[in-house]
């Protein structure tokens, strides 16, 4: 789960981590009044899941609050398209208008788990400022990367040798390790997935402050943090995305046209591997469960019908718990309540399998049966 800039700054000053002077704002108005607080210059920032935004036109420097209620005027209740944006952007509903800060230095912090060494690691670099991938492509010897053992904690010496690693003065260095500490604290206690500072600034005056945050969160212990997830912007995300996670399916929208239901991970990823391999092009990835209930496969259907790009749709079922007929009367009653006629092609194998075939048989739908994967996406790439 992802919150936005200011949530993750809020996190941050509990933990004791340096931010500047802000106030979030949601009219043209109140961004006016917050920049005249700040002395009339500030720094302003859409409030997206998103980054690069400054490359989007989303991030602004005003020298007054003449200047601010312009920008402002221009970006609330607009989308944001950016590098890290589909086309249609995000929706800009509030904005960060912070202090300006006197930038000495720029400097790269983030914690992040490391799937190879299956352990948190600490990542630093002298670069902050800009996207860390390209600090990796141009020099990859200026992230340095800290592993951590997860019984022994973040220890005081990996602290001081990363901030060591930042060419900072010796009482700067020890505000970085501190940082670094409190970051780790956050990671931990909130079942991070992510937390980064770019950039960590160093000031004139040797002061060091976060100017920006980010906090992802692992969506399995949400769980154990409902105050974390009062925090989630549910605007921000793809609408199919949203009402499949209320629905508890495992639900990612792609960018093609074969809408496609399957149960169990591993299946499902075959199957968007076949149908490329056809020439076809996958509109999700879509996991219904081992466990679903008709009803949960009615409301899988619904979500992959309701997607306009969809024209067709694989079905790719192995009976076990979740029975052959049980998801074929889920099918048949989505269709039935969204009256859509699209094709689909279906591959059942596993429990109830002919008595699932009977059904949609007889169910009038418009539908095509396969006994192999080959077979379902040879025909997946022809119905029409």
């Amino acid at each position: 789960m992802k919150i936005h800039e200011y949530q993750a700054k809020g996190l941050f000053a509990r933990f004791d981590i340096p931010i500047p002077r802000g106030e979030v704002t949601t009219t043209p108005e109140a961004t006016v009044q917050a920049v005249s607080n700040l002395g009339g210059c500030a720094v302003i920032k859409a409030q997206v899941h998103a980054g690069a935004r400054g490359k989007g036109g989303g991030t602004k420097v005003v020298q007054s609050p003449e200047e601010a209620r312009e920008f402002a005027t221009g970006l609330l209740s607009t989308n944001l398209v950016t590098p890290q944006t589909d086309s249609h952007g995000l929706p800009v509903s509030r904005l960060l208008v912070e202090e300006l800060v006197d930038i000495s230095r720029e400097h790269y912090m983030a914690i992040t788990v490391d799937r190879t060494r299956c352990t948190p690691v600490v990542l630093v670099s002298r670069f902050g400022g800009i996207d860390i991938e390209e600090v990796a492509s141009f020099d990859p010897t200026a992230i340095h990367v800290e592993p951590i053992d997860p019984v022994l904690g973040f220890l005081p010496y990996q602290a001081r040798r990363l901030a060591a690693l930042l060419d900072l003065e010796r009482e700067t260095a020890a505000t970085a390790a501190q940082i670094m500490s409190g970051l780790y604290q956050l990671f931990v206690q909130q079942d991070c997935s992510l937390v980064e500072i770019n950039p960590l600034v160093l000031t004139a005056s040797g002061q060091l402050i976060a100017v920006d945050a980010k906090a992802d969160f692992d969506d399995d212990a949400l769980f154990r943090h409902p105050g974390i997830l009062d925090l989630a912007d549910r605007s921000q995300e793809n609408g199919l995305e949203a009402a499949a996670a209320a629905l508890d399916v495992a639900y990612v929208k792609l960018d093609g046209n074969v809408g496609c239901l399957v149960n169990g991970a591993g299946l499902a990823m075959a199957t968007l591997d076949m149908i490329s391999t056809v020439g076809a092009s996958p509109a999700n990835f879509l996991d219904v469960g081992g466990g679903a209930s008709a009803e949960k496969v009615a409301g899988a259907v619904g979500i992959i019908l309701s997607d306009p790009d969809v024209d067709r749709m694989l079905v790719n079922i192995f009976g076990g718990i979740l029975r052959c007929d049980m998801a074929a009367r889920g099918i048949i009653q989505s269709y039935r309540e969204t009256g859509s006629t699209l094709p689909f092609v279906i591959r059942m194998l596993g429990t109830n399998v002919e008595e699932g075939k009977t059904i949609l048989r007889e169910s009038g739908l418009k539908v095509t049966f396969a006994e192999t994967m080959s077979e379902a996406v040879k025909a997946i790439s022809e119905v029409s």
